[in-house]
């Protein structure tokens, strides 16, 4: 009977899934499955994998002929999946030794539906310990009560579905818009606290996640970046009234931020990326966009502004104003 079956999706990465493939050797078991979905790779990717045939004990590889997209590598990795528990990684990332038993530990003994954990950041040489944003660790909790509240940093601002474990009876809790392209972590993340009935943090932090590849959706300026609005068209869908200042801060914050990097859009890919922010800004509650802005830094405010010229002062300029007038 397999306990955990580990999903990595990955497509053109021949500088890095040989470091993958290593992590995931020192930390076979008997028990786990290694499930590599080739999403329509055109480099050595897949020549490198067949070399960890044999060498990998409980190597499943799946091939897409064309590249589906991560969300999709993914949700195929997922259907094949017979794990009691599943967990994610990709492709360019790689594991601790011994990562994964304590990762089925934690989950074994909470009994909670998922485990959320920290991760290692890699840029370079340089490591940053990115602590999952919860304080209270090892205590099974209710995942709604880890969305709010609006003004700080919560576990949805933390949508990353390879830093934590997951029951494979939570079904399709656990699959991803496929629609999307990029920002796929995001309604996948809100939907798994809105819906989901326990969860629980631990202090662990065996993925080493490389930041700044070249390749990376992150890094590219295509029109895929377009997907981040349909990301958060879903977060705000049917999305209950107490946790919509929280879903408007996370996309004005995100959206800000998009936005200062922006030069790496083509003119006219950006032209179309600031239509779509403008009205999707103007979709949305006017107040909680503009107490939103306030709390960004100065630069992050200006940017929005620019953006939607037509957004009313927030309310804590508007007390600064009031008294100046008295």
């Amino acid at each position: 009977m397999i306990t955990l079956s580990v999903v990595v999706p990955i497509r053109d990465g021949e500088r890095f899934i040989a470091d993958a493939l290593t992590s995931l050797s020192r930390n076979a078991r008997a028990d786990f499955e290694f499930i590599i979905v080739n999403d329509g790779s055109v480099d050595a990717t897949g020549e490198i994998i067949d070399d960890f045939i044999g060498e990998l004990p409980g190597l499943v590889v799946i091939r897409n002929p064309a590249p589906v997209g991560l969300a999709d590598a993914r949700n195929t990795g997922l259907s094949a999946a017979t794990g009691r528990y599943v967990t994610y990684m990709d492709g360019d990332d790689w594991l601790a030794p011994g990562y994964l038993a304590r990762l089925v530990e934690a989950i074994d003994g909470l009994g909670c539906d998922f485990v959320r954990v920290d991760h290692v950041q890699v840029e370079g040489r340089k490591r940053v310990v990115h602590r999952a944003p919860l304080a209270r660790r090892g205590t099974v909790l209710a995942p709604r009560d880890a969305i709010l509240p609006a003004g700080v940093r919560t576990m949805v601002d933390y949508p990353y579905a390879w830093a934590g474990i997951y029951r494979r009876s939570l079904g399709d809790l656990l699959h991803f818009p496929g629609s999307l392209h990029t920002a796929e972590d995001r309604p996948w993340i809100w939907r798994l606290h809105r819906e989901a009935a326990t969860f629980a943090v631990v202090s662990l932090a065996g993925i080493f996640y490389r930041r700044m590849v070249a390749g990376s959706l992150t890094q590219v300026g295509d029109e895929r970046q377009l997907h981040f609005f349909d990301a958060f068209e879903l977060v705000f869908k049917d999305l209950e009234p107490e946790f919509l200042p929280k879903a408007a801060r996370n996309f004005c914050a995100l959206l800000a931020h998009h936005l200062e990097i922006g030069e790496r859009l083509t003119p006219a890919l950006r032209a179309r990326f600031e239509e779509r922010g403008a009205q999707m800004v103007r979709s949305l509650p006017p107040e909680l966009v503009a107490d939103a802005v306030s709390r960004m830094s100065a630069e992050r405010e200006s940017v929005l502004r620019a953006l939607v010229p037509d957004l009313p002062p927030s309310p804590h300029v508007r007390v600064r104003r009031d008294r100046e007038e008295s």
